[in-house]
């Protein structure tokens, strides 16, 4: 898919540092991940390295300019996710555990422990046996014809090999976004939990959902209160 403004295009082999630069750019509620944690390669291995490297054809990138701008991580198929971590999880916690003892700085030794301590507390409920997504983009190529075509791309992708549903799991902060702004993009709210590794650097409470869409109501972003009023490309 494209225009004059952006390309959206499957994950490419060479699109691979690229993907963990942005992981790794936006990880900070959109900033640099390197003011909570210093170590963008863990960080990015333990948040793309399975989409990249092992289910890359579920993959899709927002392309500006000749340069990749943001992308959907996505995966059909979560069992053999659930392998591919058990066997990764040894090796990742090891270099994590010496690095914290010798390497790291006092914001990514809160990060840590906060990982061992309460990360999987505070992730909330995803439905099992269910095809997923993780979309990130630059702050600056964000806009909502560029998001639209990403998800619908995916969502056409994920039709296309048979899904009936999809959950997503994305950072909200109460104020700005909640339940009913995902539903009218045809989103349902399954659960939300609050993230407190963010309470030491930003006042406003931060959020992580779980919304899903039923991709046999309709695989495009917009909900049945928008239909009919947008147009697609």
């Amino acid at each position: 898919m494209a225009d004059q403004d952006f390309i959206i295009r499957k994950y490419r082999a060479a699109d691979r540092e690229a993907v963990r630069k942005i992981c790794c750019d936006t990880g900070f509620l959109g900033k640099p991940v390197d003011a909570i944690f210093q170590d963008r390669e863990l960080f990015a291995d333990f948040l793309t390295a399975y989409y990249t490297d092992v289910e890359p054809e579920s993959s899709v990138v927002l392309e500006v300019g000749g340069e990749v701008h943001g992308y959907i991580l996505g995966s059909r198929f979560p069992k053999k996710q659930a392998a591919y971590h058990r066997r990764a999880i040894l090796p990742r916690a090891l270099k994590l555990l010496w690095r914290l003892a010798f390497r790291y700085n006092a914001n990514s030794r809160r990060y840590v422990w906060w990982l061992l301590a309460r990360g999987r507390k505070e992730t909330p409920l995803t439905p099992a046996g269910m095809a997923h997504f993780h979309i990130n983009m630059y702050p600056a190529a964000k806009n909502v014809q560029r998001t639209r075509a990403m998800l619908d791309y995916f969502f056409d992708y994920l039709v296309a090999n048979g899904e009936k549903a999809v959950y997503g799991q994305m950072v909200v902060f109460e104020s700005r976004r909640g339940a009913r702004m995902f539903a009218r993009y045809g989103f349902e709210l399954k659960d939300d939990v609050e993230v407190t590794k963010y309470r030491r650097y930003v006042d406003t409470p931060v959020f992580l959902f779980t919304v899903v869409k039923d991709l046999t109501a309709g695989a495009t972003i917009y909900g049945n209160d928008l239909r009919g009023k947008v147009t697609a490309k």
